[in-house]
């Protein structure tokens, strides 16, 4: 659950320039946002190939879910 908290941690620090930029309306503070978003799109796509590889790593075993992307 390290995964989980690293995420946590992640939007918690971009917490004051949301608020900057959607409360206080500084256009400064919306690019910010963006670059955070970026950041949290890396940081998702990374876990996502650890969560495949760790999958594959199991022995290709059925999945329990819906069809695959």
């Amino acid at each position: 659950m390290d995964r989980l908290q690293e995420l946590k941690d992640l939007l918690a620090t971009f917490e004051k320039d949301f608020v900057k930029f959607y409360e206080k309306g500084n256009k400064s503070a919306g690019t910010r946002v963006r670059k955070h978003m970026n950041e949290l799109k890396r940081k998702a796509q990374e876990i996502r190939k650890e969560v495949q590889e760790r999958k594959a790593a199991d022995g290709g075993a059925p999945a329990a879910e819906g069809p695959q992307e």
